[in-house]
């Protein structure tokens, strides 16, 4: 199967060819044709399965630059990740030359006003970002034909269904509505039967196929001894770039200091630090100019960052799931990855989830 044969305009076929992009994934086989006839789509895949180009390109298809009003809206949970849609989209947009705005916190809400003022045909927002415009009556969703919530599951879990309500108050009762998650929970579910029609339910399981691509690795240490014990890890491996997970934001604050005093080439991300600087650490990091991100959960949904080789937990994730997002940072498009994680005894119960979730014995590393 290839784009084509899916519908997908020469155009933004060749652009995907660029990017060695050259057929599509499951989720993208199954969505797309879905979508392109208008169809009401939930979709359950993990992160690193291609679920933003699912969404993406159909709505390139199907997007006019000729009529000056929204005519597509995705909803984000983070600005993490509507940056990183936001990214994608401006990729596809040189066939297409429609005009998109990134609408999320901390960037400066006069700039993106003015910007409304203009032709804007596709918005990409966080929940909280796109109220406040609302409120201000600075953008006007009335004509809209698709909606989109990506990452449903963790709009939930931050708490956003209230905001999702009233915004889908603005939208027309006749639109298209997408939902894609990683998770199909009981609430994800009750969410979007509730504001879609008949929607066509594209589940791909692939957990295992995902997982084959990376080592994975424990190493049990204590809690005193973990700080030291991640420090041998990185001076043996030498990564070429690394993720390194924390559980708190205070957390991640004291290992950044920490190492940065042992001399390692690291930054920090979480929800506290502001927007512009985090956008500059993230380039940074992509540019591979930072060898070690420091990160809590929020960097693991949805960020697809080329190059990450090691993924280290220094603390272990609270459930298997996000075990599994965490790790699916490295091992992207077909390269290999590594990833190890640090235990202690308290964790003997968690790390046990894990290993029955993911069916496999993960193996100790000696250090």
């Amino acid at each position: 199967m290839n784009f084509r044969k899916l519908g997908i305009d020469e155009d933004i076929v060749n652009i995907l060819n660029k990017l060695g992009i050259n057929e599509p994934t499951p989720i993208q086989e199954e969505s797309i044709p879905l979508i392109k006839d208008g169809k009401d789509v939930i979709g359950e895949a993990q992160t690193g399965t291609g679920k933003t180009l699912a969404f993406l390109l159909p709505i390139f298809e199907n997007i006019s630059p000729k009529i000056n009003s929204v005519q597509a809206l995705i909803l984000s949970p983070t600005r993490e990740l509507a940056l990183q849609i936001f990214e994608e989209a401006n990729k596809l947009n040189v066939a297409k030359n429609i005009n998109i705005l990134a609408a999320y916190g901390g960037k400066d809400i006069n700039a993106q006003i003015k910007k409304l003022k203009g032709n804007i045909q596709l918005i990409i927002a966080t929940p909280g970002r796109l109220l406040d415009h609302l409120d201000r009556k600075t953008v006007d969703l009335s004509k809209i034909k698709t909606f989109v919530l990506d990452e449903a599951d963790q709009m939930l879990l931050l708490g956003f269904k209230n905001e999702i309500e009233t915004i889908l108050k603005e939208v027309p009762k006749k639109r298209q509505t997408l939902c894609f998650s990683a998770t199909l929970n009981p609430q994800v579910k009750k969410l979007a039967y509730r504001y879609m029609l008949n929607p066509s339910i594209v589940t791909i399981k692939n957990e295992k196929i995902t997982l084959d691509s990376i080592k994975q690795d424990v190493v049990e240490t204590t809690d005193r001894k973990k700080q030291d014990a991640l420090c041998a890890v990185l001076d043996q491996d030498n990564p070429f770039m690394a993720i390194i997970f924390c559980r708190t934001k205070r957390r991640v604050d004291n290992l950044e200091i920490a190492l940065a005093q042992r001399g390692y080439n690291c930054q920090k991300i979480h929800s506290d630090i502001p927007q512009g600087k985090r956008e500059k650490i993230m380039k940074s990091f992509r540019n591979a100019d930072i060898q070690y991100l420091i990160a809590t959960d929020v960097a693991s949904r949805g960020l697809d960052i080329e190059g990450v080789t090691h993924i280290y937990n220094f603390d272990i994730p609270e459930t298997p799931e996000d075990y599994i997002h965490r790790i699916g940072r490295t091992g992207r498009a077909g390269e290999k990855g590594y990833t190890c994680m640090f235990v202690s005894p308290k964790n003997e119960n968690t790390l046990k989830d894990i290993e029955d979730s993911i069916d496999f014995s993960i193996p100790r590393r000696e250090i």
